[in-house]
């Protein structure tokens, strides 16, 4: 008799146990999605304040020109001759030291080969070169055990065919309408003090930028890094002047297509780097619910088609300028950094099932079909977007097939 009383008792504590786990785990979910966002926050006041520094700067150089007008004016008798005398107490701007430029950064290829020489008496030669892959392998790349998988897109069909309508993508992203910066710097470059501070370094600085003019014409390199470094250099020595571009106008023979492209080819570089960084190092949290993993996985995955696609999107015209001015192109190709990123969706694939198979298996997801369905959508957008389903990959969604035919 004692025992009929106490289960139903054990079970109601079991069950509030339970919930207070719950409450728990969403509780710290709650507090990492706050500091996430007050992360994001930061950074975006990070940016806006260095967006604007350089404005500041040069405003605040045009009201010092507007101000010493009007003080010079208040200085001078009434009857004072501005007409006569005006350019001889014109305020002469302050001539800056000729800038020496530190040297460009040495390739990293170039310091192994002399590290390389250094020790060759040392180290035992090395040994022959393996034999060239056929030109299908080669045309892999990381991607060679990648195969495709039709059960994925049968089932993706199947799936569908039963919603009645597949869900299109989310809209495009509206473009923002630009402003235009031209009357804001026309009236900028209109005030004298901002004119007089770019004539001196026109005048000043023409060994410097010479000097700058020619290293970025020879640049050639083999290795992005090199030129990520090159780039780097190259900004930090061009700050010096009071306006890059104010300045540079000024000199035909400076090469700012190839600079400008060794930019753009950095950046994206850098871009995608930081994405395979970024999905190397994403691991599935289980303190989380199952439908914030699947957000996190979803996010990611957005982010890094975006990068492919940009990439893939203008790699034919920009490869061929890359090569015109000697910056490495091969990265660009599938058989480069897209292809450890495409390996990186995988991964993220294989969490992404193997987390709607968990929340399959618990009894406390009712929405078992629209479960396995995003599941199935999910599979078959990085199936397509991969080319196909690795090992892992497979296996992961052969065990969500099984729910699916239930």
């Amino acid at each position: 008799m004692m025992a009929e009383e106490i289960a139903p008792l054990r079970d109601q504590i079991n069950a509030l146990i339970e919930r207070n786990r719950y409450l728990e785990t969403q509780n710290l979910q709650l507090r990492q999605e706050v500091q996430l966002l007050q992360n994001q926050i930061q950074s975006l006041k990070e940016r806006d304040r260095d967006g604007k520094a350089l404005l500041v700067k040069k405003l605040h150089a045009s009201s010092l020109a507007r101000n010493y007008t009007f003080n010079e004016k208040q200085l001078l008798p009434d009857n004072y001759d501005f007409n006569s005398k005006q350019k001889v107490l014109r305020l002469e701007p302050k001539v800056k030291e000729p800038r020496v430029p530190k040297l460009p950064p040495s390739p990293k290829q170039l310091q192994t080969t002399q590290n390389v020489k250094k020790d060759s008496s040392q180290a035992p030669p090395p040994p022959p070169p393996p034999p060239p892959l056929s030109s299908k392998l080669q045309g892999g790349g990381p991607l060679k055990a990648v195969r495709r998988v039709p059960e994925v897109i049968e089932l993706y069909r199947i799936l569908t065919r039963k919603e009645g309508k597949v869900d299109g993508k989310a809209g495009s992203v509206g473009i923002p309408v630009a402003v235009n910066p031209r009357e804001m710097i026309g009236e900028i470059e209109n005030r004298s003090a901002y004119v007089l501070a770019i004539k001196s370094d026109v005048e000043s600085q023409k060994e410097f930028i010479n000097f700058l003019a020619k290293e970025v014409e020879k640049a050639a390199y083999k290795d992005m890094a090199d030129v990520e470094s090159f780039v780097k250099w190259l900004d930090e020595e061009l700050s010096y002047l009071v306006d890059e571009r104010a300045v540079l106008k000024h000199f035909p023979h400076w090469p700012e297509k190839k600079a400008d492209t060794m930019r753009e080819a950095a950046c994206s570089y850098r871009d995608l780097k930081n994405l395979e960084s970024e999905v190397a190092s994403f691991h599935d949290d289980p303190t989380v619910t199952a439908s914030v993993a699947l957000k996190r996985v979803q996010a990611l995955q957005d982010k890094l088609e975006h990068g492919v696609h940009n990439v893939e999107r203008v790699r034919d015209s920009t490869s061929k300028r890359y090569r015109d001015f000697k910056i490495p192109w091969e990265w660009m190709l599938d058989t480069g950094i897209v292809s450890q990123i495409k390996l990186g969706s995988l991964k993220l694939v294989r969490i992404y099932m193997n987390r709607v198979v968990s929340a399959l298996k618990c009894e406390q997801f009712l929405d078992d079909e629209d479960l396995v369905l995003t599941g199935a959508r999910f599979a078959f957008r990085v199936h397509q977007f991969v080319g196909g389903f690795d090992e892992g990959s497979r296996r992961a969604f052969q065990e969500l097939k099984m729910f699916a035919s239930k």
